[in-house]
């Protein structure tokens, strides 16, 4: 069984910020009793404990349960007994996090704000469903229709990553200072200049001790431009999946294999 498999959640584990089905809490629940699991993805903690943490059932092992939010721009680990769900802040540990200071967000905020207007991608007077510019602690994301858009709006938005791609070429070259990517199916995420996913891969190892090559990075954008791209800054081995419907087939390979 391979030491260490890192998920990507939107897309992957479930869709865009829904939480995860009880077939693929129980798949991940199995998963926790014979490795170490992580999930990395755009969101804040309060997103992870929510759609997956919250999700899972009271048998699985948290102490091998690790949370990348941020895109990697923090870890969080489990700090209470194993048997405890865990959907608590206080029950988790963090690690590190390269947090963005107020001025740094207010910067970024007026690049995103400058970006949306050259493109005519956003137009911010216009209805959104939630905030549009959401400040993270170690990430700014920009969330073009916001943050609580219905699905088949987000999916509708920008199918071929056109509209993101032209968003974030224009915020990045305002921000050479800064990190910009592709988030999920709408949204733009900005964090310290070398602060992505491969990042947080790093970190995540260096803390574990494991090398890069005996861990499995499970996404569903892996493709050039997609919001995996960045982990192929590691030696980690990966597989595509396109729906979470895939990784729930793989998990199962994965545990008939081991």
């Amino acid at each position: 069984m391979t030491k260490l498999i890192i998920f990507d959640l939107d897309g992957t584990l479930a869709e865009s910020k829904q939480p995860l089905t009880v077939e693929m809490a129980a798949y991940l629940a199995r998963l926790l009793a014979i490795t170490r699991v992580a999930v990395i993805s755009g969101g804040a903690l309060p997103q992870f404990l929510k759609q997956v943490v919250a999700q899972l059932p009271k048998s699985a092992d948290l102490a091998n349960l690790y949370l990348l939010p941020t895109s990697g721009a923090a870890l969080y680990e489990h700090n209470s007994p194993s048997t405890s769900l865990g959907t608590s802040a206080d029950a988790w540990n963090k690690i590190y996090e390269e947090r963005l200071s107020e001025k740094e967000a207010h910067t970024i905020e007026a690049a995103m704000r400058a970006a949306a207007e050259e493109t005519g991608l956003i137009n911010f007077r216009e209805q959104s469903w939630g905030e549009r510019i959401e400040y993270r602690g170690g990430q700014v994301t920009l969330s073009t229709l916001g943050q609580q858009a219905p699905l088949a709006l987000k999916k509708a938005w920008d199918p071929t990553h056109a509209k993101r791609h032209k968003l974030q070429a224009n915020i990045a070259e305002r921000l050479p200072e800064f990190s910009a990517g592709i988030g999920g199916v709408t949204s733009i995420d900005v964090t310290k200049r070398g602060v992505d996913k491969a990042y947080g891969i790093r970190k995540l190892c260096e803390r574990l001790n494991i090398n890069e090559s005996d861990a499995l990075y499970v996404g569903d954008e892996l493709e050039s431009g997609g919001n995996d791209e960045a982990v192929y800054k590691t030696s980690v081995q990966t597989k595509a999946v396109a729906t979470p419907t895939d990784t729930e087939r793989l998990i199962e390979s994965l545990l008939t294999a081991s």
